[in-house]
């Protein structure tokens, strides 16, 4: 079978339907080719998140900031991985391309109150910086609905996804706030109905929420959708790219691409060769990447003669995970992403001893974690607490009161002790030094202090702990029994070091010139942010723009919108 169009998108994440949605709202024929049966791609596990500095969510919040902050910030936060082209590409365009969203039909809210990482970094945001899209009711996709890759079993309850923000307040205060108590009895009834009378949720929250408004506005459009459909290898004639030979359901298909082939296959997560190659302690590794992500873009492109950057800081977008045994006896990836931040937890390491600063960013924690290990040991931390902690927070996937954490208990997920020493035995961590890391933290947590890693110190660090708990949000004594542990590993959102491209997301050559009619967004193309963790939504964000960028430069509207 032979099809021809005006672009070529491989791959169905955040960065490909971009892509898509911008080529064909700018006149062009775009086919989307996934080699999965569903559409979204890790983006559709994700939070949502989308980094995009000087938005107009939040110009229209009256917020605005010295334009030039961002790259301020950037440049701090990056330093010699800091990418000038790259990067004044992205501040750009990453506004405009949320303008043109909202302008196809795509509903934002705002992050108006969370701050970057560093937030005690030259130029850091204090909020406004980011956007996520809004909930979205999946019965207006009709029978595309079926298409949507559903929310990852271990961050959704029953397939329900929850919102960060007054949605998971709302979850995490049910017991003590009426108001919080109606939202969550409203919210999971409905659920409840969905499931009975669709087989799913339908109320779309987080990264679900994006592929679904995207996937509606693309078919809208006029993008056609090829599903299980990976690609086996570009065309190539006369030094351009253009097009690919799909393998389809019912055979080969020769897809050709007159003005552009987009790579968003969603980087190489998956591909163990590479991993064991270019990870940090790649056999203890989990990642929460999908399983297609097995770098197929890598490899299209390396044929014919692109190359990797491996110059960045790190491969991978680190995020500390713990394995999930379910009753069915699947094993599951948690990301530890919420708790880590509230007041009464620590993270120890086999000699009992804390090795970070617990509510910084995942990817520090993982940074940490490994710098910290012993060469040949395995990276592995343990996350301390107690049972009421638990109770008001959650733990890794158990979740607070009022539902059981008992079965989690009997299936060693949670560890238990009813003295810091059972605890450490039951783990396998070092009795003494656990007993007096905590006796340590103790001493100061009554008067909400950590000389040693200075919780709560900043703002990002202050919005992940608790408003509740004075005179320090983030810091808590950990001191009356039971007490409560969980094993956490390395584990990654998705890879940093995908191919060497430009600020107009061309894919480069080895003598660093673009390769016609080649181009690369998302996980595929190295990352804008050079292997740093700045913000939340530093993947979503970029995937997207670089997306909407290579769009515009194959209709030839770059510089135009």
């Amino acid at each position: 079978m032979r099809m021809d169009c005006d672009l070529l998108v491989i791959g169905s994440g955040a960065a490909g339907l971009s892509a898509a949605l911008t080529g064909a709202r700018s006149g062009l024929r775009v086919v989307l080719a996934e080699k999965d049966a569903v559409l979204g791609g890790t983006t559709a596990w994700s939070g949502g998140w989308i980094w995009s500095p000087g938005n107009p969510v939040a110009r229209r919040a009256g917020i605005a900031e010295d334009p030039q902050a961002p790259r301020q910030y950037l440049q701090s936060v990056l330093g010699n991985n800091f990418d000038a082209a790259k990067v004044d590409a992205f501040l750009t365009h990453a506004p405009r391309m949320v303008e043109f969203m909202e302008a196809a039909g795509i509903a934002f809210q705002g992050g108006n109150h969370i701050p970057d990482t560093y937030s005690h970094q030259p130029g850091a945001g204090m909020g406004g910086r980011s956007v996520i899209a809004a909930p979205y009711d999946g019965r207006d996709m009709g029978a595309l609905i079926g298409l949507l890759r559903p929310p990852l079993r271990e961050t959704s309850f029953m397939g329900m996804t929850i919102q960060a923000g007054p949605d998971l307040r709302a979850f995490l205060t049910m017991l003590r706030s009426a108001r919080a108590f109606a939202h969550v009895t409203r919210r999971f009834g409905w659920h409840l109905w969905d499931l009975l009378r669709h087989g799913r949720g339908m109320q779309l929250r987080n990264g679900n929420a994006l592929v679904a408004r995207l996937m509606k506005r693309s078919a809208d459009a006029g993008v056609t959708f090829l599903t299980e459909s990976p690609a086996r290898e570009l065309i190539r004639r006369g030094g351009r790219i253009c097009g690919a030979v799909l393998d389809g359901p019912d055979g080969p298909v020769t897809v050709h691409a007159a003005r552009g082939t987009l790579l968003a296959t969603g980087g190489w997560s998956q591909d163990m060769e590479r991993r064991a190659q270019q990870f940090p302690a790649p056999a203890t590794h989990a990642t929460l990447a999908v399983p297609g992500a097995t770098g197929d873009g890598m490899r299209l492109a390396e044929a014919v003669g692109a190359v990797q950057d491996r110059s960045l800081a790190s491969p991978g977008a680190w995020c500390p995970v713990s394995q999930v045994p379910w009753p069915d006896g699947r094993t599951g990836t948690f990301p530890h992403i919420i708790e880590r931040g509230k007041p009464g937890i620590i993270g120890v390491l086999r000699n009992g001893r804390r090795f970070c600063n617990e509510g910084l960013g995942y990817h520090d924690y993982v940074t940490a974690l490994l710098a910290a290990t012993p060469g040949g040991q395995v990276p592995e931390s343990w996350l301390i607490c107690t049972r009421a902690f638990q109770r008001r927070y959650g733990l890794g996937v158990s979740r607070p009161a009022p539902l059981p954490e008992h079965g989690w208990i009997k299936r060693g997920y949670i560890m238990t002790g009813k003295t810091p020493r059972d605890l450490a035995q039951a783990c396998g961590i070092d009795p003494d030094g656990l007993e007096r890391t905590l006796a340590e933290w103790n001493r100061h947590a009554v008067r909400g202090e950590d000389p040693e890693f200075h919780r709560g110190t900043t703002p990002y660090m202050r919005l992940q702990g608790d408003p509740d708990v004075t005179p320090n949000p983030c810091v808590a004594p950990i001191a009356r029994g039971p007490f409560y542990a969980v094993r956490v590993i390395p584990g990654s959102f998705g890879t940093f070091a995908g191919l060497a491209s430009d600020g107009r997301a061309r894919v480069l050559d080895a003598q660093s010139a673009p390769i016609p009619g080649l181009y690369a967004a998302g996980a595929d193309m190295a990352s804008v942010m050079g292997g740093h963790y700045p913000a939340g939504g530093i993947n979503l964000g970029p995937a997207m723009t670089f997306g909407h960028i290579a769009a515009l430069d194959a209709a030839g509207l770059l510089n135009k919108d």
